[in-house]
């Protein structure tokens, strides 16, 4: 989950020799380098913690003049080349090197840029075909690039400025075939284009369009071409690379015929496409590139008019979200799901009758990017957004953007302590209060980022009193009671950790650290009040580089590539004071070597099994006897395709349980808390579904049997609200969503992340009715009575039960008759609900909510509205009973008799309502 928070920074650059034709013509981040390529000159920035122009190159007016100005860039993979192609089809090769002069930033730190010269190797005229008047952005590879011709073509060049001349794509119809999908809806979840298309020749591939965009992903040996025409072709390419034509093999076509651009994301192997239309298609690579669902700004009030269309997209390094920059305003940063994490462009709500335009001679200054995004850039670490206006030769907008502590990789979570960390500090969300949630910018200390940017992995301790925090080396605590900092004493044993994870163990905390001299991975344990070498309790060496890993009481979970899981059991000799030395010792409990050929685990966790409390000790200390009674024998598995499974530890056997899901959390056994409401839960999940409630099977041992019972599989989060973690003593799910605060004296506005809580009360309430548990469902109420959400839990318990009963009568009614149950679901929930004087204002609120025809079968289970009506006159509840006497003038045949006998004071409360 990606966020942005503050101001936007302003890069300026450098003016032109021609400001009529001035436009950025490439931006590219690699090696924590920002490269900037303008018609006439060349910029080189640092994109670290500091931006400071390092080196830059100006093309003179007579160069400019006589070979045209720059169209085309293209930056080698290692940062020391630089490919430029002018209008006038002249290469231009130039070297980037670094001297040995030192730009100092920062007092007593040995921190500092080196500058940087960019120098020409190369000009010589590319001798493409007479009939070429324009050509596509470039690609490369290690040793090639190419690039796309007006008369659809492709040509390849070295980076040494050799010419191997253009080729035409291979179209074997025997082998190919394209899937032509219907135009998709513009909504954002599925769509009907889904599903297998129908199978077509390539001969319809064009070949006279021109070849607008070049998109490669090396790892998934893809090479996508987008034509003139709106046709988008995706090619495979081999090993060899893309020096020749055989190297190039045009497999199928995608898209609905309107394609502008593209991107690939190689970890979830999903791709991207904007339209004119304004809308983005995603694409399922891994499997024959069905289309998944398509994204867009028309819930939000905003059509084609406003935005225009897609002008570029470009995914964050780790894939899990994705930036859209539109051609007329702004741009949005979506996750995978199909949540709404960021949008430039303001808003004055949902489902807007018009659109909201905004007027350019009063707000305009307000937002950014108000002319169109032509331009945009991740950096490698994904903290900053870089963003380039349509038309700007100006200057580079960069937006700072803070991740959330997802249970992802070899970083641990937690349920109590939601932390969003950007590059040089963590945004905290206090959760004590469910009331008023608030965030809290915590800076890291300078003395540490400054040598050590940027931050890197962040864990919290189960309770959530205390932060591990680490950037490139080593790592430092926090503590939130105190407010204190916690470091290494000696730097240069701070500087031997390159920390790749962090995970606690109760007051322990473990670090995966990688040894660059051996090229090895170990955990190093650490105890939480001390930072030093002298007080390291263990080291355990990994066989290899961890994937993904996790922990539960006195076991870890390490898994390696392909799928090697290996179990630690951590037993802790002695006391662990500062005034003692005990000792660690690790053993391996089980190693289990999946074969599969999915795709690799993304994040897995430990499923405890439900025993009683008092089964499990509270110390370090483990014997023999109950080792294996403690030890969990199942985990989930959340793969980087969104697949969720449950492995069973004992045999290797895995269960695939849903699929499209972005994160998870596991609930039951993971809280402490007297007070822990969502103890019934095994695990929650969240994906463009929205919010699943996943529960034990009912049965004698209901985690060890194979089925399991799901519910809720819809929980109303607005789609701009990004859920981040668990508040078991409260039973709400705490999300996210980005917010903007305007000033007069900025030009562009602050983004400030908002907290949000989002209960699941109801959600159990209804589980518990469902399996008959009716006293455990009160007990479950009654601690949840205090809520300041109660009254809301209860009604939208009440309402959507009635909801599924209305559901299920209409289903059968064209069916034989279906025996009556002695006590209803819906009857169950009045009966609990009746124990709350929420109840009345309950009722009427569900009835105000539903169809006048189905009043009856409210009233038959909650109670006769008469009695209702007259109980709350009896209490006083005047509002409530004038809500009463509207249901029972409708529900009575004869209302006029009954309006007779009634007292005149009660015709003033309905006036009054």
């Amino acid at each position: 989950m990606y966020m942005a928070y503050g101001w936007p920074q302003v890069i300026p650059l450098e003016p032109g020799l021609c400001p009529s034709s001035q436009k950025i013509i490439y931006l590219k981040v690699n090696n924590r380098l920002l490269l900037v390529v303008s018609p006439s000159h060349i910029e080189l920035w640092s994109s670290s913690q500091h931006k400071v122009r390092l080196g830059k190159y100006k093309r003179g007016s007579d160069s400019v003049q006589r070979e045209g100005e720059n169209s085309q860039a293209v930056w080698s993979p290692d940062a020391k080349i630089i490919a430029v192609l002018t209008s006038s089809f002249f290469l231009h090769i130039f070297k980037v090197q670094f001297t040995e002069k030192r730009i100092q930033i920062g007092g007593k730190q040995p921190s500092g840029l080196f500058l940087a010269s960019i120098s020409l190797l190369l000009s010589e005229q590319v001798p493409f075909p007479e009939k070429v008047l324009a050509t596509s952005n470039i690609v490369c590879d290690n040793k090639h690039m190419l690039v796309g011709l007006s008369n659809g073509s492709l040509y390849s060049i070295s980076w040494k400025g050799e010419f191997y001349g253009s080729f035409e794509l291979d179209h074997d119809p025997h082998d190919s075939s394209e899937v032509s999908q219907p135009p998709p809806s513009l909504d954002n979840g599925l769509s009907a284009g889904g599903a297998p298309g129908v199978v077509i020749s390539n001969h319809n591939i064009s070949k006279k369009s021109a070849i607008i965009q070049l998109e490669i992903n090396l790892p998934l040996r893809l090479l996508l071409v987008l034509y003139s025409d709106g046709q988008l072709v995706l090619c495979s390419v081999s090993k060899k690379g893309i020096k020749q034509a055989d190297c190039i093999r045009a497999e199928r076509k995608l898209g609905s015929g309107d394609a502008v651009c593209a991107s690939v994301a190689s970890e979830q192997q999903i791709l991207a496409v904007g339209t004119r239309r304004g809308v983005v298609e995603l694409y399922d690579l891994a499997e024959s590139a069905p289309l998944i669902r398509t994204v867009s700004l028309y819930d939000w009030g905003y059509s084609m008019d406003d935005t225009g269309s897609v002008s570029c997209i470009a995914w964050t390094p780790d894939n899990s979200a994705f930036a859209v920059g539109w051609k007329l305003r702004g741009l949005t940063v979506w996750s995978v799901s199909g949540c709404r994490l960021m949008s430039t462009i303001r808003q004055i709500g949902l489902s807007s009758v018009s659109s909201p335009v905004v007027k350019r001679n009063q707000d305009s200054k307000y937002e950014p990017l108000m002319g169109g995004t032509s331009v945009m850039q991740w950096d490698e670490y994904g903290y900053r957004l870089y963003a380039i206006e349509e038309g700007s030769s100006e200057r580079i907008l960069a937006f700072s953007f803070g991740k959330c502590c997802l249970n992802r990789g070899v970083s641990g979570t937690t349920y109590v302590r939601q932390v969003i960390y950007g590059e040089d500090r963590l945004l905290v969300v206090q959760s004590e209060d469910t009331d008023e949630l608030k965030i809290l910018h915590l800076n890291l200390p300078v003395s540490y980022i400054t040598q050590n940017w940027p931050l890197q992995h962040v864990a919290a301790s189960k309770d959530g009193m205390f932060l591990a925090v680490a950037g490139l080396h080593g790592l430092i605590l926090y503590d939130i009671r105190l407010k204190k900092w916690r470091v290494f004493g000696d730097i240069s044993q701070e500087q031997k950790i390159q920390c790749k994870g962090l995970l606690w163990l109760g007051k322990i905390v473990v670090v995966c650290n990688y040894i660059d001299s051996s090229n090895t991975y170990e955990l190093l344990f650490y105890p939480r009040y001390h930072l030093d070498q002298s007080s390291l309790l263990g080291r355990k060496p990994l066989v290899a580089k961890p994937m993904v890993m996790d922990v539960y009481q006195d076991f870890i979970l390490v898994t390696y590539r392909p799928f090697d899981v290996h179990i630690f059991h951590v037993k802790l000799l002695g006391e662990m004071t500062p005034s003692s030395t005990p000792d660690l010792k690790l053993s391996t409990v089980r190693e289990l070597s999946i074969m599969t050929a999915k795709s690799h685990p993304a994040a897995m966790r430990f499923v405890p099994d439900q025993l009683p409390r008092d089964g499990f000790p509270n110390n370090h200390f483990s014997s023999s006897s109950d080792l294996l009674f403690r030890e969990p024998t199942r985990c989930l598995i959340l793969r980087a395709n969104g697949d969720l499974s449950v492995l069973d530890l004992d045999d290797g056997h895995e269960r695939e349980l849903t699929d499209s899901v972005e994160l998870f959390w596991v609930t039951c056994g993971q809280s402490e808390e007297k007070q822990n409401l969502i103890e019934e839960v095994s695990w929650l999940d969240y994906g463009h579904r929205g919010m699943q409630v996943w529960y034990p099977s009912p049965g004698f041992d209901p985690f060890k049997q194979e089925e399991f019972l799901q519910l809720d599989p819809e929980l109303e989060f607005d789609r701009e609200v990004y859920p981040m973690g668990l508040l078991p003593n409260a039973g709400t799910v705490v999300g996210v969503s980005q917010r903007m605060s305007f000033s007069a004296c900025t030009e562009f506005p602050c983004f400030e992340p908002t907290p949000q809580a989002q209960t699941i009360l109801h959600c159990l309430l209804r589980h518990l009715l469902q399996r008959d548990k009716r006293e455990e469902a009160l007990r479950l109420a009654q601690l949840s009575a205090e809520k300041p959400h109660f009254s809301h839990c209860l009604e939208w318990l009440l309402f959507t039960v009635f909801d599924a009963e209305i559901t299920r009568r209409n289903v059968n009614k064209s069916h034989i008759s279906v025996p009556k149950y002695a006590n209803s679901l819906l009857e169950k929930t009045c009966d609990l609900i009746r124990n709350f004087p929420e109840y009345f204002d309950v009722v009427v609120s569900v009835a105000r909510k539903t169809d006048g025809r189905h009043w009856a079968d409210l009233f038959s289970a909650a109670g006769r509205s008469t009695e209702l009506f007259e109980e709350c006159l009896q209490r006083r509840w005047y509002r409530t009973a004038a809500c009463y006497i509207l249901y029972c003038l409708r529900l009575t045949v004869k209302w006029l008799r009954l309006t007779v006998k009634m007292r005149p004071s009660i015709f003033l409360l309905i006036r009054e309502w």
